[in-house]
């Protein structure tokens, strides 16, 4: 997997959140405008997509599923002044997103906040058990995360995408590990969606309807990172389900 510098959950504030109870639920306010919209992807590498880190138009928002979206949004819709920011680091956890949510999250103050995190807790419980999350501790902290973010922006439109893993490469080795640990974190995503009344994009479901045109290791090139073909059919979906809540997206309601 791409590596980065990684925080550890183990902080005073990651075990206070870890005591907490579950948050107050914060439904949204009145429908967003649809002009001026500034999104914002958050994630790990999968969202990270090698962006670059410089004021380059042309690399900063990387070259996945997240430039896809922008892409389509800002060339149909240019004269709806949409922002499009892309924040995501390869390696994060949920911790490490804790921990940069001030400045990398609140302080762009999103409309629409896209997040599609979780893989790299199930890595880290295999691999390095100092900076893991339990699935129990995985919600606590992502649960804290969406309060803060819609208690910021009441009107905010929170977008959560389930993760995914697949028996390719790697993971093939501990594949009975890897499916029961992402199947609790995909189950956690599902219940936060419904809580903070959040688009749900299923990407495992797209992905698995793929995979019955073509093998897994043509679409999920490690098990974990979606290839350029992939990363297509993840903007499609994230398109398809936010359009039901934004209505300027509309034509792209049927787009597969």
């Amino acid at each position: 997997m791409h590596r980065r510098t990684f925080v550890s959950l183990n902080t005073r504030a990651g075990l206070a959140l870890a005591a907490a109870g579950p948050a107050r639920l914060i439904p949204p306010a009145d429908p967003l405008p649809e002009q001026g919209l500034t999104f914002l992807f958050q994630g790990d590498s999968i969202t990270d997509g090698n962006r670059g880190r410089t004021a380059d138009p042309n690399h900063t928002l990387g070259h996945g599923y997240a430039y896809g979206v922008a892409s389509r949004i800002g060339a149909d819709f240019s004269e709806r002044d949409c922002q499009f920011y892309n924040r995501g680091i390869s390696g994060n956890t949920i911790g490490d997103l804790h921990q940069r949510w001030a400045t990398d999250t609140l302080a762009l103050k999103p409309d629409v906040l896209s997040i599609l995190i979780g893989i790299n807790d199930a890595w880290a419980t295999l691999h390095e058990p100092a900076r893991a999350t339990t699935p129990a501790q995985f919600e606590i902290v992502y649960r804290q995360l969406l309060t803060e973010s819609r208690a910021q922006q009441p009107r905010q439109l929170l977008v959560l995408g389930i993760p995914f893993a697949y028996p390719v490469g790697p993971l093939a080795d501990n594949w009975d590990f890897w499916r029961a640990d992402v199947a609790q974190r995909q189950a956690v995503v599902r219940r936060l969606a419904a809580e903070f009344d959040a688009v749900l994009v299923d990407y495992p479901a797209v992905l698995e309807r793929a995979m019955a045109r073509k093998p897994a290791p043509y679409w999920i090139w490690d098990g974990i990172h979606p290839t350029v073909f992939a990363h297509e059919w993840l903007s499609r979906a994230w398109l398809q389900a936010v359009s039901a809540r934004l209505p300027f997206l509309s034509r792209y309601r049927t787009d597969r």
